[in-house]
């Protein structure tokens, strides 16, 4: 029975092993979110260049649109933008930005200075409506569909990898469905 008060330790410590060997085979960006396949959260916002103006999701019903939460503060947004810059000269989709936990002064600024690749920025200045929509931090991407349901959810930065072999296949499926 002596080889007992050995084994169990092992069986413990072979167990951990393989989680953790597990754990090192899955992709730290494969955030799963709750979001897609469900209606994008109900939101009202002011526009980042005219707070005056309300945004909702009802005024975008019936398109497919694309949400890139962004902030100047971000190395991440930094590092996407050039892609993203590229991929609305494309006007594949209308990118909608939504300027999260930022200064309204700073991400005008920041948008004069590196360009704006949105059809409109929407500011979130208290990250509510980030919250509402799961995000873990900046930068991250949705794709909505005409029906106002999240199709797509990327956490991190765009490239032109994942433009060109994820969203525009997406985009292309969406956009030919009829409403």
């Amino acid at each position: 029975m002596k080889w007992l008060r050995f084994a169990i330790p092992l069986a413990v410590f072979a167990v951990l092993v393989f989680f953790l060997g597990r754990g090192l085979q899955l992709d730290p960006r494969a955030v799963p979110s709750p979001l897609v396949g469900k209606p994008a959260p109900a939101f009202a916002l002011g526009r980042l260049d005219d707070a005056a103006r309300t945004i909702r999701r009802e005024d975008f019903a019936g398109e497919v649109w694309l949400l890139n939460v962004w902030a100047s503060w971000c190395t991440g947004c930094a590092a996407e933008h050039p892609a993203l810059l590229a991929f609305a000269r494309q006007r594949a989709v209308r990118i909608v930005g939504l300027n999260y936990k930022d200064e309204r002064g700073a991400a005008t600024r920041w948008l004069a200075r590196h360009g704006d690749p949105y059809a409109m920025s929407l500011h979130d200045g208290d990250g509510r409506a980030g919250i509402d929509f799961g995000v873990y931090g900046v930068p991250e991407t949705f794709v909505i569909d005409r029906a106002g349901v999240v199709r797509f959810k990327h956490v991190g930065p765009l490239d032109a990898e994942i433009i060109r072999g994820q969203l525009v296949p997406l985009l292309e499926t969406l956009h030919a469905k009829t409403p």
